[in-house]
């Protein structure tokens, strides 16, 4: 799939830099990196990395707020963002077009160039609701974050397994969290990094009581959704969690459309690895953003360029993940 010219301008000059990467006269003028909404972990790191390659590649490079993962592979298909943020749970159902949200397409343009960071699955309550458990969660007022996001695509569904009735509401993280700050929500529902900005200084401010899945529920969402895994919150990660936090977990991954030049996603890729430390800054869950993490990709062909930086710095990629399917 080739990027629309109103995305990605090719231009004969581009920028000089001062540093030792001038800007290819193969290059994009500018790119979007697709995010999520604002208060969202994603918009947080995904401004982190935009900051860090503009200053690093010396062309324009854009934070996009978007409605999360399953709006970025749709950008990403269609050419108007360059590089998006995604799970790798949503990208499963994109690839194979497996999600209602795909209509039966096959999305096949995104290609895995950066690990982020692992997203557990959360849920809070505001501590007024007195919700402490999930046979109390029937029908609660939830905040699903954005409809196209990884909580709003998963939770419609998981809730349904487990057999709870719930009254979701879709919206910005932002949104959500001013509405249960209002009392007009009572609790949220989240898959994504830690800690959520919004969630914390609501919980700063109100304070919030964490919800756990019990052994047995996590045990069904893995049978039933194979591309989870386990993963915890460490106590302290918000100011009212006062012991670990056990549920499930989607990896995060960066994904460049596939038609990139492969000597801008290498120096994508490693203006990243090299500035890791602002990264981390920007977000604490960007500390898992390190180069042995390309291996929680299990499906996704990883772009040309990024193979040849992880290649030189001795990282392992499969074969499956080194070509096209």
């Amino acid at each position: 799939m080739r990027l629309r010219a109103s995305v990605l301008t090719f231009a004969a000059a581009l920028l000089c830099l001062s540093s030792a990467w001038p800007a290819d006269s193969g290059w994009p003028q500018s790119i979007a990196i697709a995010t999520a909404s604002p208060g969202g972990v994603y918009y947080v790191y995904g401004q982190a990395l935009a900051d860090i390659l503009g200053k690093e590649l010396g062309i324009e490079v854009t934070a996009q707020a978007t409605q999360g993962a399953t709006r970025n592979i749709i950008l990403i298909e269609t050419g108007h963002a360059a590089l998006g943020l995604i799970t790798m749970g949503i990208a499963w159902e994109g690839w194979n077009g497996t999600g209602e949200w795909t209509k039966g397409q096959q999305f096949r343009a995104m290609r895995a160039i950066l690990p982020m960071y692992d997203s557990p699955f959360q849920i809070a309550f505001a501590k007024r609701s007195n919700v402490k458990s999930f046979e109390q969660l029937a029908d609660k007022r939830i905040g699903a974050g954005p409809r196209g996001g990884t909580s709003g695509s998963y939770y419609p569904r998981i809730f349904e397994m487990l057999k709870i009735p719930v009254v979701l509401s879709y919206g910005s993280v932002e949104e959500t969290m001013s509405q249960i700050a209002a009392g007009q929500l009572d609790g949220v529902v989240l898959a994504t990094g830690v800690p959520v900005p919004g969630l914390f200084k609501l919980d700063q401010e109100q304070g919030m009581d964490y919800v756990p899945f019990t052994a047995d529920q996590i045990k069904i969402l893995r049978q039933r959704m194979p591309e989870l895994s386990d993963s915890t919150i460490a106590r302290g990660a918000y100011p009212s969690l006062t012991g670990d936090y056990h549920t499930v977990g989607l990896f995060n991954f960066v994904v460049a459309n596939e038609d990139l030049p492969e000597d801008l996603v290498y120096r994508i890729v490693k203006a990243a690895f090299d500035k890791h430390a602002q990264l981390i800054e920007a977000h604490s869950a960007a500390e898992e953003t390190i180069p042995a993490n390309i291996s929680r990709d299990t499906f996704l062909p990883v772009h040309p360029g990024a193979l040849r930086y992880y290649r030189e710095i001795g990282i392992d990629v499969p074969a499956v993940l080194a070509g096209d399917r």
